[in-house]
């Protein structure tokens, strides 16, 4: 091997070392990165995500800008959205069965994921797929030997499926076959690269062995850490409702930033500064105790909303944060909205809160005022059986949620 594609195989794994936990088929990958420069040839780098929810947040960012590293390395981009897989459910931390989505939900729930992926990939340069292009063509005796190159034995080695096992908790059999479906995903790709949350970590080295199995060199597996929710302690999920959406208003994204814990901090620079950030490292670099910690997670806030929304939203949800949480002001731009009331001449505020999106249900917005979390001009409400008459009022919820709401006579 010539110096010169030594020195940019090694450039390169220092690139994809960067920020992972583990690199497991390195002598593998080195062998494949030395042929791609030599030939001219890209490796195939996949990453897939389940559409079990509609939105992708934070923590689907980290493997998202890796994945963006390798494509600026000059190899190919596998962006797999797993519309058959989320009709299984990924069993993954579960500690029980989780009901199957049905095609409509997956469907709904994939419709915004190329965009959002783009705000991290350039998706014009990268191939997007669906693993329902192979999957669902798949024969039963297809699957029959798929599943016959691996054992019950092995797959109950995977930690979730033994403690449930352990404890007599249910497994449901078509969890079990969650695993075969994602590492059949590498060989329709024949996927040189496969990315991932350390808690992919057995679904990813089986998808090796199955890949072996059908005659193609294993993937090489690159896991990354799973960066924490906004409570500090689980990872982030939606479900859990600690994730920042990466579809969240630019002030809602502030606020959220803002509202971690102190300690969890030196996690976010770490897993989301992919190299810049230049006016953090310092304070990094001494341990994240350098520094005021407000002004410092001020200054994280302000480039996590600027990645994915633009310096000037940045800028802007900066200065509503300041004047809506810090000095308790009324926004700047406050939506308006109008309610019909009938001949009664007034509305109850639960009906009025699900009317204007500010609370998904009833039971919720009655949840929200039993938690001091809902204002009226001002007031705090304690009465969730409030009717509201005609007029004009400016309605709180929580700290960052206005609308000026006018309730009058229906519009001719």
């Amino acid at each position: 091997m010539s110096a010169t594609i030594a020195d940019e195989v090694a450039r390169q794994l220092a690139v994809i070392r960067a920020g992972a936990v583990q690199l497991i088929g390195e002598e593998e990958l080195s062998a494949k990165l030395t042929q791609s420069v030599r030939e001219a040839r890209p490796l195939r780098v996949k990453l897939g995500m389940d559409p079990s929810a509609p939105d992708l947040h934070l923590g689907h960012s980290v493997v998202l800008a890796k994945l963006r590293r390798f494509q600026d390395l000059g190899h190919t981009p596998i962006f797999l959205i797993g519309d058959f897989t989320a009709r299984i459910g990924d069993p993954t931390g579960r500690k029980k069965t989780r009901p199957a989505l049905s095609p409509e939900e997956v469907e709904a729930n994939a419709k915004t994921y190329v965009a959002q992926a783009a705000l991290v990939l350039d998706v014009n340069r990268a191939e997007i797929r669906f693993n329902s292009e192979w999957m669902d063509q798949l024969t039963p005796s297809d699957w029959i030997r798929l599943c016959s190159r691996y054992t019950v034995a092995r797959l109950l080695e995977r930690d979730d499926f033994s403690k449930r096992y352990a404890a007599n908790e249910p497994i449901a059999v078509h969890e079990l076959l969650y695993p075969f479906a994602q590492a059949y995903d590498s060989v329709a790709l024949r996927s040189d690269v496969e990315l991932g949350g350390t808690d992919q970590t057995f679904n990813l080295l089986m998808a090796r062995e199955i890949q072996r199995d059908y005659g193609q060199v294993p993937q090489a597996v690159l896991t990354h850490p799973l960066l924490r929710g906004t409570d500090g302690v689980e990872k982030m999920s939606k479900s859990l409702g600690n994730s920042i959406g990466l579809l969240d208003a630019p002030s809602d994204m502030y606020g959220r930033v803002m509202s971690i814990p102190d300690l969890l901090m030196p996690e976010y620079y770490d897993l989301l500064h992919d190299g810049s950030w230049e006016e953090l490292r310092e304070w990094r670099a001494s341990g994240g105790s350098a520094r005021d910690p407000l002004a410092v997670k001020h200054e994280l806030a302000l480039r996590i909303v600027a990645r994915f929304h633009g310096d000037d939203a940045a800028r802007a949800a900066r200065g509503h944060f300041e004047r809506v949480v810090q000095r308790k002001e009324v926004p700047e731009d406050v939506p308006e909205a109008r309610l019909p009331v009938g001949d009664s001449g007034g509305r109850g505020l639960l009906e009025v809160l699900e009317a204007l999106g500010m609370a998904s249900s009833r039971s919720e917005a009655r949840r929200l005022v039993a938690q001091n979390a809902v204002s009226l001009d001002g007031e705090r409400v304690e009465d969730a059986t409030r009717v509201l008459e005609r007029g004009s009022y400016l309605i709180q919820v929580g700290r960052r949620r206005f609308v000026r709401l006018m309730l009058g006579p229906p519009e001719p």
